[in-house]
């Protein structure tokens, strides 16, 4: 009579409930880390187009109109002869959540133009993880 060994019902058991376990205390912390990388990615866009607005403003002498928005940063308007476009090697990314980022001339929280995501929530104001992200 030969003997076969294996694992028993229970040492399975016993394994996947450590499993479980493990999943459970790691997944959280991965999951959370994956928020802080989009709000970093967003706070990084948005950098990146300021600095390309910026240079648009140095090109033009001004800054672009809310109704213009940050189309004129790959497309030339028609009242900018200045124009040495496009500012941006792509067209204009959407936030991280999928969301086109807002663009506003004579900002409510800089004087030139506010930039920014809604967030996470997708939605204006927010607090915490939640809160707007901008160039203030």
């Amino acid at each position: 009579m030969t003997k076969h060994s294996g694992f028993t019902l229970l040492e399975l058991l016993v394994v996947l409930v450590i499993i479980g376990l493990l999943a459970g205390i790691v997944g959280p912390t991965l999951f959370k880390n994956v928020g802080k990388s989009e709000i970093t990615t967003a706070k990084a866009q948005i950098d990146s187009l300021s600095k390309a607005i910026d240079t648009y403003r140095l090109d033009n002498g001004r800054f672009p109109s809310t109704e213009e928005g940050l189309q004129v940063l790959t497309t030339r308007p028609s009242n900018a002869p200045n124009w040495s476009g496009p500012y941006l090697k792509k067209a204009v990314p959407l936030d991280p959540w999928g969301i086109p980022y807002h663009y506003k001339s004579v900002g409510d929280h800089n004087p030139d133009y506010d930039l920014y995501s809604y967030g996470p929530d997708k939605v204006q104001g927010g607090t915490n993880e939640n809160a707007d992200i901008g160039n203030w």
